[in-house]
């Protein structure tokens, strides 16, 4: 590559990577966008995007043996998937180890997991920004709600977001477009709830990243619940939609896949980073690549993982690690336990087309006056449909089988599953483990993390209070489950690179800088202090754009 010299470098091109190589490049800088995996294009690559269950080997949900050989980690929940596989990594290439069991789901490739993510995109409140504060546990947040307000609003209305306004303190309302709609018996449902819990408890049409209108080229949702193969009209937002295009117009962004990132360039004379080591994916060769800021947004654990192999000859522990909290407070969602029940008294009602989002009921614990056994709180999402088809076992195969599928089931389902916040645990923390190489020859990560007594006595009231809701609505048949967690299967990995107010206690400060390099910034959820119970992709946004706003502001005053 002739050009090494950049006025900005972003690592990662997933939703944050994409976020920042959009903002930066907005700006005028001259960027280059590192990605260690291959290059998916928009629409062209999508290749299963259009395809029917039959068009699959197996019908595109049954794993192979093969699969399970294959990929050890995946198959321990549901991203193991015929319609995706592509997309995931091979466990295999890129091992991990675990002192405790982490199921560490990857996507190596241009968009990273905005192609394969939830889409479920909700601000913090207040109290989330408060809550270590509050209650002792890691460090105070050096932002609060008001400072992020105005840049929510900033990333909703270019990711295009759907929901409804509510007026909710503890779920605040975004700047959204038209919602989609409960079915009927999410609507009598969400009635009464409301009415049985005198309004203090709600449910509503989950709030997505799935777009009801035009939008910046982008085609408005079709309804076809296809989402994570990548969708070919732009429906939901991904870096392949959004923010990559939108970069790509300005002329001033390079996008190079097969880059590994082994390292931040540090001088220690100026105090900060001169640019990035990348080792090429496709001929092993190292380049170095030079710029005036660096965005790192490889995903919580890989930016990290960077770090820690940065500057060794200046801190043992690599760049970020002064504070000694580099790889720690490691934080996820944990969930898998709710309630399912049948409804009755629809049997002349239908669903329309497949809605790629469910209902929301936010978080009721541990606010206002409510006060339990644990700290912080939980929100379900979930959501009510009619099957096709008689469940009896005769009718499963033939003209009986044809014939069953002409008609809806006898009865609807609805079922919530509750998402609870993890503390964020000094002890909790990912290391490179340096006797263990990938196929690079790089040191892999280890695992060390748990859930505690905290999370698992929230366990108990994300079950049971999911029962009594249903039970109160009217559900008969109401079953609990809790399925089990192990940390990393929220895939919302957090903490490793946290910010804070101190040098001393955090690895960032308020501006998403690195202490000990002021022009590395770091922005995906590495950064994360605290968890919420909310997804946290939105929060990813609203930083990146505030970082990058306050990078460039920083660069033309020639701080930086």
């Amino acid at each position: 590559m002739s050009n090494q010299q950049y006025d900005a470098i972003v690592v990662g091109s997933g939703i944050s990577g994409g976020w920042a190589a959009k903002e930066l490049t907005e700006k005028g800088l001259k960027v280059l966008l590192l990605e260690r995996g291959r290059n998916i294009e928009h629409i062209k690559d999508y290749v299963n995007a259009n395809k029917e269950p039959w068009e699959f080997p197996h019908r595109g949900l049954m794993p192979t043996q093969e699969m399970l050989q294959n990929y050890p980690v995946l198959k321990r929940d549901y991203p193991l998937n015929e319609e995706v596989l592509d997309y995931w990594v091979k466990d295999k290439e890129c091992p991990y180890t675990e002192t405790k069991p982490f199921s560490w789901f990857r996507g190596y490739h241009v968009g990273g997991r905005s192609l394969m993510w939830g889409r479920q995109s909700y601000r913090w409140n207040k109290w989330d920004f408060e809550a270590n504060l509050k209650d002792g546990y890691g460090v105070d947040w050096p932002i609060r709600y008001d400072d992020m307000a105005s840049w929510y609003s900033y990333a909703e209305k270019f990711a295009g977001i759907q929901g409804s306004l509510e007026g909710l303190d503890v779920l605040p309302d975004g700047d959204f477009m038209p919602a989609m709609e409960m079915n009927i018996v999410e609507k009598d449902v969400a009635a009464k709830i409301k009415k049985h819990y005198n309004n203090e408890r709600h449910m509503f049409i989950g709030r997505s990243a799935n777009i009801t209108q035009a939008h910046h080229d982008r085609t408005n949702c079709q309804y076809r619940n296809r989402c994570w193969r990548g969708c070919p009209f732009g429906g939901y937002f991904s870096t392949q939609s959004a923010t990559l295009p939108a970069a790509m117009k300005t002329g001033n962004l390079t996008l190079r896949p097969f880059s590994i990132v082994t390292q931040v360039l540090y001088d220690k004379n100026t105090k900060k980073a001169t640019g990035v080591e990348v080792l090429d994916a496709t001929d092993n060769k190292t380049y170095e690549f030079n710029a005036k800021i660096v965005f790192l947004c490889a995903s919580a654990f890989n930016s990290t993982w960077v770090l820690m192999n940065s500057a060794h000859d200046v801190w043992a522990d690599g760049l970020g690690s002064s504070s000694g909290e580099l790889g720690h407070n490691v934080m996820d969602h944990h969930f898998r336990c709710g309630a399912n029940g049948q409804a009755e008294g629809f049997s002349d009602t239908y669903q329309y087309g497949r809605r790629p989002t469910g209902i929301y009921v936010p978080r009721f614990r541990n606010i206002y006056n409510d006060k339990r056994d644990y700290l912080r709180g939980f929100g379900y999402q979930g959501g009510a449909g009619r099957g096709r088809g008689a469940d009896i076992a005769e009718f499963t195969i033939g003209a009986d089988l044809k014939d069953s599928l002409s008609v809806p089931s006898d009865h609807w389902g609805m079922g919530v599953m509750a998402f609870g916040e993890v503390l964020p645990y000094h002890e909790n923390k990912i290391s490179l483990n340096k006797n263990v190489k990938d196929k690079w020859g790089l040191p892999v990560l280890d695992m060390d993390v748990e859930i505690k007594d905290n999370e698992k006595k929230m366990r108990i009231d994300m079950m049971n209070d999911a029962a009594e809701m249903l039970e109160a609505a009217g559900l008969k048949n109401v079953n609990t489950y809790d399925y089990g967690y192990e940390f990393g299967m929220g895939i919302h990995e957090m903490g490793t690179a946290r910010m804070g107010r101190d040098p001393k206690t955090s690895v960032l400060n308020g501006n998403n800088q690195v202490w000990d390099a002021p022009n590395v910034f770091v922005t995906d959820g590495a950064c994360m202090t605290s968890a919420s119970c909310v997804n946290p992709s939105l929060t990813y946004m609203a930083l990146t754009a505030r970082a990058a706003e306050f990078a460039v502001s920083e660069l033309k005053k020639g701080n930086l």
